[in-house]
């Protein structure tokens, strides 16, 4: 099963994510999010710890990928891997990756947006689809 893929978007980046769990699948957002900044792997250097919260999970997709989003900006920290917890609309993680000014970023991202957001539940997977404004 392939993690995530480049949907075309006339001027912002858009992607779906699979898995198999909804973790799964927030996770995979995070390295799709990431990797469409930078194609460059970056040494793991550092690692965070955060909690989100949401009142269902596409805001919880919001609120998470906006958090790393908030790392990236004033921390210089670039996702390398991604743990994920989630219980109802809670979520905790543990990223490691490195610092972002050790890479050559491409495409700088100004938001996550609610725009064609969906997360769904299938049989025995999980989809979600976010669009990056940048």
């Amino acid at each position: 099963m392939k993690t995530y893929e480049y949907l075309e978007h006339t001027a912002d980046i858009k992607f779906r994510a699979y898995g198999k769990t909804v973790e799964q699948v927030f996770s995979n957002s995070a390295l799709a999010m990431f990797n469409s900044m930078s194609e460059e792997k970056i040494k793991e250097s550092k690692k965070i710890k955060f909690r989100v919260k949401g009142s269902d999970l596409e805001s919880l997709m919001y609120n998470f990928l906006e958090e790393l989003l908030f790392y990236f900006e004033t921390k210089n920290f670039f996702l390398n891997k991604i743990k994920i917890k989630i219980n109802g609309f809670n979520l905790i993680a543990e990223a490691s990756g490195g610092n972002s000014k050790d890479l050559v970023i491409d495409t700088h991202i100004k938001a996550v947006t609610y725009h064609e957001m969906f997360i769904k539940r299938q049989k025995n997977k999980c989809v979600a689809q976010v669009v990056l404004d940048v």
